[in-house]
């Protein structure tokens, strides 16, 4: 086994050009010439492909204007509001030392201590690089100097998780008890230590902390310590559990130390449960804790390019293709309370609403950046490009900076934001880190020629060549691009390639100085080369397709979209009705959990697509938006003189909103209307009956929930999660209002000859045999009655208990119900 020497860390330094060795997928040029007259001189090209190309420095590039910029600044503020010393508490006192504050509540003092802490060495590594403002770097050398500390009284262990080092000493004693989402009675710890991992590599590699690198690699020691008596069954155990991009982060560390035991620990640190169907193209994903999985392939890829595994690089490629192009929805954002759902099903996708989660693009942005610097394929900066606009703009409030966790896409519903000292959920992780990366891919770079991939405000400082290159736009307000490129005091001779996107509506025709020039397209590229003199400006106009991108499953949904920018629409559903949108330190905070939008208050988009489109009137005025007057239908309008504008998704803040458009004939609009009420209704009914709930399998709610079991399994059948046991699995419900009167439990036809008790509080509830009576369709429900002394309990231990020989549920729902 061999290290490739190839300097790729995912985010903002170069990646070397011996990564063309890996792939062999330089694309034959495609030569075309625009349609153009007095054409200015420029020398012969030699047609280049983006693949292989390499990243620049982040401080080499800065984003100068546009909502981009105003999104970093507004970040930067953010950062600084958070208090050092309370993400340090946990890495103190784990150290054995005497915190000098106490820690953050929220998630970060619930079991999951310290993740935060380790993205906020990432986020200020990338924010400093972005801006260079020595604020942050203050910050980021007191982080690492007081994480020092906690590191060296630790012998080389640095992390939060409480009360880990038992944890540690029976993982190394072979002692693996590992779930979904815990592993040896606590959550998700390999998840947890993999943020601090990053975060290390990131201050050494993006911030150029030499400090970093000590830690990084004594911490890498400590974790080889850990794992030098393991067989590579029990690591794969392990790996059950959610552990983030741990080999993505070892296998940085096999290029950054030159050390082969870390590549080799990176190998089997990766999941083969989940990579062996992908390297035989098979799609398994559905039911999958998404963003579980997607670190998991990130790191298979940055083992394949160290490691010339052509395999694993394969099966990264059908991973991406598989949750991009059939998982995912027009902002780029892919799954449904944090799970893959059927690639042929959306329903869930508009009727849920807990919608696609922000981890989950940060994630795939990543893995779409490290494919198209591999092979130059537009598809993933394609991709990039809209999850960028879409979701990862979008889920930062332009104003207070707080971060969404999930963002609905069912019609007419609303985000919740972070508060920047309540909120310590994932997504406020690695969102701090987010708006700081806009400017990693704007241009890459090979030999003697530049790529402008991203159209947005930004100077490129080549220093190599000693050439400013500064991009000038509106976009998406405007059309028009100005390139300015200054050599200094030298002319300098090199290819500008500028690419063509595949949302335009046709090909580019660009100018230097003002005269047309013929730049042939090659590989997705117009590509100009000369020698430039300073002040030499290229122009363009990028020319936007107005267009409907219907939901993935072919449901009559639609998204309306201006070249790669989703547009939305505000929805008014209750007259004066007062949302907050901002979160409280709950544990479940992040979840937008008021009433759903009636549906006699959607906008309705009436008759064929294209007609709808056609009538959109673009508005007058200085930003991007559009007002829909025809072919658009609203049952009971809460106010009915209010226009129906469609604006940039990420403009849309503190408000109902609607991404895709219910569409159907004006003949069945009556009709729909009158079905989607009463269905509506029987919902509220309902809802208003659960005194608690739960969704067997999934993990929020089954740690909000307090699970336990022995011996147990979770998946996902016909579309609905579900778990069981050969031993028990339980739950705490709570009655705080001791209004319970009943226990619904929802199963499988499919289950029979299968045997168990429920219990609540230790008294048993029901002797159950499966299948409970004839039921007729494929799911259905039994409610259980429950005990005088149940009813006036606060709080309700229910466990489900298998028989000897036998299995307890499956159980696909867990509901606690009023009369």
């Amino acid at each position: 086994m061999k290290i490739n020497t190839v300097k790729h860390w995912g985010l903002a330094l170069c990646v070397s050009a011996a990564l063309a060795s890996l792939n062999g997928c330089s694309q034959p040029a495609n030569q075309q010439t625009s349609d153009s007259t007095n054409v200015t001189s420029v020398a012969e090209p030699t047609y280049l492909s983006a693949a292989d190309a390499s990243l620049f420095d982040l401080q080499q590039v800065r984003i100068t204007d546009g909502p981009f910029a105003h999104a970093m600044h507004t970040n930067v503020n953010y950062l600084l509001a958070m208090e050092p010393d309370r993400l340090l508490a946990p890495y103190l006192r784990e150290g054995g030392l005497e915190p000098k504050t106490d820690s953050y509540g929220n998630w970060e003092n619930s079991g999951l201590d310290g993740h935060i802490g380790g993205h906020y060495v990432s986020a200020l590594s990338l924010a400093y690089a972005a801006t260079g403002d020595q604020a942050l770097l203050g910050r980021l050398e007191y982080m690492l100097d007081e994480l020092k500390r906690a590191q060296d009284a630790g012998n080389g262990y640095l992390g939060g998780i409480p009360n880990s080092a038992a944890m540690w000493a029976e993982i190394k004693a072979g002692t693996i008890k590992a779930g979904s989402f815990s592993l040896n009675d606590r959550w998700v710890p390999l998840y947890n230590i993999d943020k601090i991992f990053h975060g290390l590599r990131d201050a050494y590699e993006i911030a150029h902390q030499e400090q970093a690198k000590t830690m990084l690699l004594a911490l890498g020691e400590w974790m080889l310590d850990i794992t030098d008596g393991l067989t590579d069954e029990q690591i794969q155990q392990m790996l059950v559990s959610e552990h983030g991009g741990l080999n993505e982060v070892f296998a940085d560390m096999a290029a950054i130390s030159g050390d082969e035991r870390y590549l080799t620990l990176a190998r089997k640190f990766t999941h083969q449960t989940i990579l062996q169907p992908l390297t035989e193209s098979q799609d398994k994903l559905t039911g999958l804790h998404a963003n579980t999985q997607i670190p998991k392939i990130i790191g298979a890829l940055r083992v394949a390019e160290l490691d010339d595994d052509q395999v694993w690089a394969d099966a990264a490629k059908f991973f991406w293709n598989t949750v991009s192009q059939h998982r995912s929805v027009s902002i780029g954002g892919n799954s449904v309370r944090e799970h893959f759902h059927d690639d042929d099903n959306f329903t869930a996708m508009v009727e849920d609403a807990q919608g696609p989660e922000t981890c989950n693009t940060y994630n795939m942005m990543k893995l779409s950046k490290m494919l198209f610097l591999r092979t130059g394929e537009q598809r993933y900066l394609e991709f990039y490009e809209r999850a960028t606009y879409n979701h990862i703009l979008s889920s930062q409030h332009p104003e207070h900076g707080g971060l969404v966790y999930f963002t609905s896409m069912r019609p007419g519903h609303y985000r919740m934001y972070s508060s920047v000292h309540d909120s310590m959920w994932c997504c406020v992780g690695s969102g701090i880190e987010n708006h700081s990366k806009y400017g990693e891919l704007v241009f890459t770079h090979k030999d003697e020629a530049v790529w402008v991939n991203l159209f947005m405000p930004a100077t490129l400082n080549w220093q190599d060549k000693g050439v400013i290159i500064q991009q000038h736009t509106r976009f998406p307000d405007a059309d028009s691009v100005t390139i300015e490129v200054n050599p200094g005091d030298q002319a300098s001779t090199f290819a500008l390639n500028i690419r063509q996107p595949e949302w335009a509506t046709n090909n580019l025709t660009v100018a230097v100085n003002g005269e047309p020039v013929d730049a042939p397209l090659s590989n997705g590229y117009h590509q100009i080369t000369r020698e430039w003199q300073a002040g030499d400006k290229v122009s363009f106009s990028v020319n936007p397709e107005l267009h409907v991108e219907q939901l993935p499953d072919g449901q009559d949904y639609y998204s309306v979209m201006y070249g790669p920018v989703v547009m939305a629409t505000p929805v008014n559903a209750f007259a004066d009705e007062q949302l907050n949108f901002v979160s409280d330190d709950s544990r479940m905070g992040h979840v937008a959990a008021g009433p759903v939008c009636p549906p006699e208050a959607l906008p309705m988009m009436l008759g064929e697509p294209q007609a709808f489109l056609s009538a959109l009137q673009r508005e007058d005025g200085k930003n991007l938006a559009f007002r829909a007057t025809e072919h658009v239908g609203i049952a009971d309008p809460v106010d009915a003189a209010a226009p129906t504008t469609l604006i940039p998704f990420f403009r849309l803040h503190d408000s109902r909103y609607q991404v895709y458009w219910p569409q159907m004939n004006e003949s069945g609009f009556n009709d729909f209307v009158a079905e989607a009420k009463s269905r509506a209704t029987l919902a509220a009914e309902l809802q208003a009956k659960t005194v608690d709930q739960i969704t067997p399998g999934e993990q929020q709610p089954e740690v909000e929930h307090e699970f336990k079991s022995e011996n147990s399994e979770s998946g996902v059948y016909k579309g609905r999660h579900w778990r069981h046991a050969s031993g028990y699995f339980q739950y705490r419900l709570a009655n705080p209002e001791l209004r319970a009167e009943t226990l619904q439990i929802s199963y499988s036809k499919d289950d029979t000859d299968r045997q168990f008790r429920i219990l609540i509080n230790g008294e048993t509830l029901a002797q159950v045999a499966l299948p409970v009576g004839k039921p007729e369709s494929d799911f259905y429900h039994v409610d259980y009655p429950l005990t005088e002394a149940m009813k006036a309990a606060e709080s309700l231990v229910v466990r489900f208990e298998a028989a000897p020989g036998s299995m307890a549920g499956g159980v696909y729902g867990i509901r606690l119900l009023a009369e």
